[in-house]
This record gives structure tokens, sequence and C-alpha cells, in this order.
């Protein structure tokens, strides 16, 4: 993952309320089966062992945010163990097969996921975060962003 998807991504966090949230974690993992992907065609095992891992703790926060009041969360639970189970069996063939078969199957979840968060309208879970402005300079290649730092913004004791 690259500094500018690391940026991109912190500043979807401090915008986004739980159904953000997890959308936002597939995101992230989408980007860690590509950066996977990308090690295994160029025979970097080291990076697409480390990939690997990072795309199944994202499967394993995904669990963990579970509301098992709901039956529909014991039959995500079950999808999510078999996607970890895939990206296991991916990492001991060295083969893209698994990695594109979980990818296929979290896929179809996120763009439920992607809906459900269009219509949920509760509020941002981070409270007291810096606003950021973008759009107002741009630069060489790109849009520069700023933000206002906010002399409360943090834990207050």
């Amino acid at each position: 993952m690259q500094k500018e998807q690391i940026q991109e991504f912190i500043s979807k966090i401090t915008l986004s309320n739980r159904t953000g949230l997890t959308v936002v974690t597939y995101e992230i993992l989408f980007v860690y089966l590509a950066d996977t992907k990308s090690a295994l065609k160029e025979e970097r095992w080291d990076d697409y062992k480390l990939s690997l891992r990072k795309a199944q703790k994202c499967i394993t926060e995904l669990m963990e945010t579970l509301n098992y009041t709901y039956d529909l969360s014991k039959e995500l639970h079950r999808i999510y163990g078999y996607a970890k189970e895939l990206l296991a069996k991916a990492m001991y063939k060295r083969s893209e097969m698994e990695i594109t078969e979980c990818e296929t199957l979290l896929r179809m979840l996120y763009e439920s996921f992607v809906k459900v968060a269009e219509t949920d309208k509760s509020p941002v879970l981070m409270q007291n975060t810096e606003q950021v402005y973008a759009g107002y300079t741009y630069g060489r290649n790109d849009v520069n962003s700023s933000s206002d730092v906010n002399p409360s913004r943090g834990f207050f004791v």
C-alpha cells in the first residue's frame, strides 16, 4: 500500500460511520489483495506473505465487527471464514486462483455494504478530528488538500 492510499484511507476513516468503516475495511482489503497479486507475479515472496497476512487481518476485523444478534451475521461469519481459508491455501500454494476467488466472493458483499452505507444516516464515529479541505489548490499532478488543526483535538483528561 502506498502513502497516498494510506492518507486517503485515513481521511475516509475519520469521516465514516459504522457502515462506512466496514466499506473502508473492504477497500483496504482489496488493496492488499492487489498487492498480493503483483508480488506473486514478480516473485517477491516476502511481500507476498506480508500482503496476504494483512488481507487476512482485514477479514478478521470484518468478522469481529459482526453483530451476532442478527442471523445474517452468522452467515457472513461463515463466508469470511471461507475467504480466510482461501487465502491460507494461497499462502502455501502460491497460487493466484484462490486470491481471485476470495476477491470475487468479497466484492459481492462489498457492493451490498456500499448500498447499505448510502442509506445509513448515523453520525460519524470519530469526533473532534481535524477538518480536511480538498480542491482549493492544485498541485502539478493532483489536488492538494489542507487541514485545520483544532487545538482542542484529541483526548480530554
